[in-house]
């Protein structure tokens, strides 16, 4: 039997998988993704997400597709990875993944014209003769190369007089900024642009008591006490990926030693274990400011 159902709960409450159905709403979580959204109805071509890592971006990437996935209007695809070689393997990607028809001339293999040609036939004929809202995102943004970067900003030249025919959201670390900051006609494109910041200590014991709830644990008792989510914060200093990792480290030996509620000097000595192994955290700070 799985540890957590030993603990009561119905699932995982604190699986390191992105499941949308776990996702903490903070008040930065949540802004950011009703202003993509509200971008993406208005057709305003290009938002940009930065944060550190483990500040729930792609996380908040699956949240969006799963809210998009309610609308028969949006036509989408994400990518996990824009590591392209060149714009060549690029525009392949694209086409294939929007399962976009190429017309050839004379090769069997297209041109980087005859791949530009076909996407913006499919952006046009899809977004103004269908009024089909075309959508890509990518996640991991800061390893889009240059080129796979002047291609994104020819793309979202593609647009009527009333919007864009392609509608972009990047999701990447804090490196994004400083390869995009430099490129003034891609920067002016952008219509949203949000930092995510770890949370503060209430959103942390929010979160915590959240994915215990969604996770099905209907118990009276408390299974983390205040003094535990403290040290939890302490630790984590607010990042989502590290409190869900120190979480489910501790209802794991929650289970192994027999023990009913996670106090906080039963986390403290899970974190000097972890100190004595040499796995203690490194400073891991996103400026408050934006950009």
């Amino acid at each position: 039997m799985s540890y957590f159902k030993l603990l009561g709960f119905e699932k995982e409450p604190f699986s390191t998988s992105p499941d949308p159905d776990f996702f903490y709403f903070s008040p930065e979580h949540e802004k950011s993704l009703t202003h993509i959204l509200i971008e993406l109805r208005l057709r305003g071509g290009l938002s940009v997400i930065l944060g550190d890592v483990g500040t729930g971006k792609t996380t908040l990437s699956r949240k969006l597709l799963q809210e998009l996935k309610k609308r028969d209007d949006f036509i989408f695809h994400m990518i996990l990875d824009p590591s392209y070689e060149d714009e060549y393997s690029f525009l392949i990607s694209l086409v294939k993944n929007f399962d976009i028809n190429v017309k050839l001339n004379e090769s069997s293999k297209p041109t980087i014209v005859e791949l530009r040609e076909s996407l913006e036939s499919f952006l046009f004929n899809k977004g103004v003769t269908e009024n089909k809202t075309i959508i890509l995102i990518i996640d991991e943004a800061q390893k889009i190369s240059p080129s796979s970067l002047e291609t994104l900003r020819v793309l979202l030249n593609y647009e009527t007089n009333q919007y864009k025919l392609l509608q972009l959201v990047l999701l990447g670390q804090l490196e994004l900024y400083s390869k995009i900051i430099d490129i003034p006609n891609f920067v002016d494109r952008i219509s949203f642009k949000f930092a995510l910041n770890p949370l503060d200590y209430n959103e942390v014991k929010e979160m915590i008591l959240f994915r215990i709830k969604t996770a099905g644990y209907k118990a009276n008792m408390n299974l983390f006490l205040d003094d535990a989510i403290r040290e939890i914060y302490q630790y984590s200093r607010g990042y989502p990926r590290q409190i869900i990792m120190i979480c489910r480290w501790a209802l794991k030996n929650l289970v192994l030693k027999n023990k009913f509620v996670v106090d906080g000097a039963f986390v403290k000595h899970l974190i000097e274990e972890e100190t004595k192994l040499g796995w203690d955290r490194k400073d891991l700070l996103l400026q408050k400011n934006g950009y």
